[in-house]
């Protein structure tokens, strides 16, 4: 058994390398984090489908990417070195608008746009072009 300490780094390394590798899909541990992060990408179309397999002990999360996009990810707050914004930091959109970038909050995990309407600022997990 191997322990991950930035599993949200893990989960943007395996999106990575299967698509790398020409991939429809791939398969990540299931965790309450990762599957809210997946929903936001799933939400704002970066990503087709996001399912949970497996029995209970071991369940898995199911992500299927579009295959027309090619995801750039990027981990911008890591275990070693936190990045936190406020809301004035947010007003420079990712890549003029065709990016994205996903905080949690205080009110859950939002895009930076949604952070800007709902005016609060958090952790900075990462960058999706």
């Amino acid at each position: 058994m191997t322990y991950v300490t930035d599993p949200i780094g893990d989960l943007l390394t395996r999106m990575r390398n299967a698509q790398k590798a020409g991939r429809a899909s791939c398969t990540v541990p299931m965790s309450r984090l990762r599957m809210e992060l997946l929903n936001v990408f799933k939400r704002e179309g970066w990503i087709a489908a996001v399912e949970t397999t497996g029995e209970a002990p071991k369940l898995k999360i199911e992500v299927t990417f579009v295959p027309e996009k090619t995801l750039t990810l990027k981990r911008v707050s890591k275990p070693g070195r936190r990045t936190y914004v406020s809301v004035g930091e947010l007003k420079n959109p990712v890549l003029h608008g065709f990016g994205m970038a996903v905080l949690t909050t205080s009110k859950g995990i939002l895009t930076d746009a949604q952070a800007r309407k709902e005016n609060v600022g958090g952790e900075l997990l990462c960058t999706i072009s």
